[in-house]
């Protein structure tokens, strides 16, 4: 007899990314196999992003998708997981239970052997009786976004060192969630509403995780919460992120500890003069900024204005010269206005980033900022976004043209598979 074989599509960010790992460690622990193409699986596991409207969506096509391989292939079952199941769970089980065999939100990753029709130890194929839900009438409605509904439930897993985890990543390299949820009201994310609130992981839980994976062949450590800078005051825990960069920073056979998303609010000296002074961390800085007009920034519920990231950058390359960053901006905001959207192309223009991300403004349920009008026409939107992205390519261009002759240190992967 075979062992049952395992496919997983994983959507979103890698904060999602650690709990398809998470999933596919207790489905390795049971026995299962991996395959990469999901023509070629017994199950397939689908873990959701369901972040903003454009993501569910591409949730929904995905899972559409896979129950065609149902229909037409050698798929017996299909699992769907994640954040968009812990948000909708309702509408899902009610237009796509004929297609879904089994829904597991982020309270219940260990329950995806169950939910995947795996008898663990036994090598047979997937058993076809064993649901989380009971079948009942709907359709799918291809291309449409669920809906939030009243059932929406916040989560409070949180995974530790000894939770069975099999990377996705190359081997090199993993992500390390030392934080969950979220306790900001940004008037723009619902995230606090499915993900929950905000709670830290010991410093000795994460540093025996960095640890194993060090022992592993792990030479790189990315450091993933919804707010990093955040980390270990829910804990009481005075020392905080820079605490645990410090305890890191001494983990033999780490070489690069990378820190990512911190609160431009919440970031204090000690954590800027970590970040410069500790070896091991890398001079990396990825800061969401969000928008630079202090009126827009007000509706957003961040606080905050130009004058303030002005600073806020120029503490990190005071502090650490040639510091790489990155930031990420919402063009489309409620309200914004020409003369708004002017001054976020100024301090763009002037902060001369490394790195950015841009994302057209989304409306979204379960967030105060759906009490407004949307009231930035799409078009519009993507025009902004546009030419917001158009001024950092030339930014770009510029800060790596002047790196033309200078020395880095890098990480070598291997023989490229082509070359």
């Amino acid at each position: 007899m075979t062992r049952t074989r395992i496919g997983v599509v994983s959507l979103g960010c890698s904060k999602n990314l650690v709990d398809t790992e998470v999933m596919l460690g207790h489905l390795d622990s049971a026995g299962c196999e991996f395959v990469q193409d999901p023509a070629e699986a017994d199950v397939l596991v689908v873990n959701t992003c369901g972040f903003i409207d454009a993501a569910r969506e591409e949730s929904v096509r995905t899972i559409l998708d896979a129950a065609a391989l149902k229909r037409n292939g050698r798929l017996k079952r299909l699992v769907v997981a994640g954040c968009m199941v812990q948000r909708y769970r309702g509408e899902l089980e009610r237009e796509l239970s004929g297609e879904v065999d089994a829904f597991v939100g982020l309270d219940e990753l260990d329950a995806i052997v169950r939910a995947a029709g795996v008898v663990p130890g036994s090598p047979a194929a997937p058993r076809s009786d064993l649901p989380l839900l009971a079948r009942g009438p709907g359709a799918p409605r291809p291309g449409s976004a669920p809906r939030a509904g009243d059932d929406v439930r916040p989560s409070r897993y949180l995974y530790d060192a000894r939770t069975p985890r099999r990377l996705a990543t190359p081997p090199w390299t993993a992500f390390v969630k030392i934080a969950e949820g979220c306790d900001h009201t940004c008037s723009f994310c619902a995230i606090p509403a499915f993900r929950g609130a905000f709670r830290s992981r010991s410093v000795n839980d994460i540093v025996e995780e960095a640890a194993a994976l060090a022992q592993r062949g792990v030479r790189e450590i990315n450091l993933i919460a919804q707010d990093s800078s955040q980390y270990g005051r829910d804990r009481g825990d005075r020392h905080g992120l820079a605490g645990l960069l410090r305890h890191l920073d001494a983990v033999a056979g780490l070489r690069w500890i990378r820190v990512h998303y911190l609160y431009p609010n919440s970031v204090g000296d000690d954590l800027v003069e970590a970040i410069a002074g500790l070896p091991r961390v890398v001079k990396y800085v990825d800061v969401p900024l969000q928008h630079a007009d202090a009126a827009v920034l007000k509706r957003m519920r961040r606080g905050g204005s130009a004058s303030s990231h002005r600073d806020l950058i120029e503490r990190f390359r005071s502090a650490i010269p040639g510091v790489a960053l990155r930031s990420t901006f919402i063009v489309g905001f409620p309200g914004e206005t020409e003369a708004e959207f002017a001054a976020l192309l100024d301090f763009v223009g002037e902060a001369r980033l490394d790195h950015l991300g841009v994302f057209t403004y989304s409306h979204e349920e379960q967030t105060s900022a759906r009490q407004l009008a949307d009231d930035v026409p799409a078009a519009v939107k993507t025009e902004r976004r546009e030419r917001l992205m158009e001024l950092q390519q030339h930014v770009a261009f510029e800060r790596n043209s002047a790196r033309i002759g200078t020395t880095s240190e890098v990480l070598v992967e291997g023989a490229h598979p082509e070359t």
